[in-house]
């Protein structure tokens, strides 16, 4: 079930369910993508109303950070269980590994994927591998772009891992949706964590929703205007929306596609 979340409809259950639920489409060899969703991606749904159409076809989104776990429980009274990409990411490829479900990684960089193709041969050795492939840091031409997707489909892959970066995951997932016979999941920062190329913050951090501020300490050049911006509009529209229902809490309502986005 989808609950509007502010400018998103966010997939709610249990993490198990929705682990099993991805892999279900994985078997199903049709184009399905997954956004695994934060307060980034629910802002630049906010501001961007093509992104909010991109977020809306998504098969699942999954609440990945904590803020939107609270905002679920503030806005509707449902307590939900944190899917964030940095746990689903290991936890599909021990499930692809045991029913031999074949793998593919699209983007990061060469050297990223070289760490990650050694990680996988040393953690889980009995997986399918189909491919792994870096595209070059602009627009792919349309002979480029169909060569990728022939690639993909003729390696056999159930599952794409997509490591593009929010929005533009998201995005490319969105136009491969009926070319690609796979699930794709956009898993962002999860895969350099997984590797071991950058750290996880620690679980009382998870928990207490500031592993984002254990992000910020790690990079704080490249998210400090990101972090400033999207999570104070978060804030206001979260403040604004619970204002509207009288600062109090909502019954659950399933998301219908008639439904508007209210903020």
């Amino acid at each position: 079930m989808k609950i509007q979340i502010l400018s998103i409809p966010v997939t709610t259950g249990k993490y198990t369910k929705v682990v099993e639920d991805i892999s279900t489409l994985a078997n199903q060899a049709k184009g399905s993508y997954i956004c695994v969703a934060n307060v980034h991606m629910l802002v630049e749904a906010y501001k961007n109303s093509d992104f909010r159409i991109i977020v809306e076809g998504a098969d699942i989104v999954t609440p990945d950070g904590m803020p939107l776990v609270w905002a679920l429980k503030l806005l509707h009274g449902i307590k939900q269980d944190r899917i964030a990409g940095m746990d689903i990411l290991p936890a599909l490829l021990e499930n692809a590994e045991t029913n031999g479900l074949p793998v593919y990684f699209y983007g990061g960089t060469p050297e990223m994927l070289q760490a990650t193709q050694s990680y996988i041969q040393s953690q889980f050795p009995d997986l399918k591998l189909a491919g792994l492939y870096s595209p070059p840091f602009r627009k792919l031409s349309a002979g480029e772009e169909s060569d990728t997707i022939n690639k993909i489909n003729t390696s056999g892959a159930r599952i794409i891992f997509v490591v593009l970066g929010c929005p533009k995951q998201e995005r490319w997932m969105a136009s491969m949706k009926p070319f690609i016979n796979a699930c794709m999941i956009g898993i962002g920062g999860a895969l350099p964590v997984m590797i071991g190329l950058q750290k996880r913050a620690p679980l009382w951090m998870q928990k207490s929703g500031l592993e984002w501020l254990y992000r910020f300490f790690q990079e704080p050049g490249r998210l400090f205007k990101r972090y400033i911006t999207t999570n104070s509009i978060f804030i206001w529209l979260l403040l604004k929306k619970w204002g509207q229902q009288g600062f109090s809490t909502r019954p659950i309502q399933k998301l219908n596609k008639e439904d508007s986005i209210i903020v």
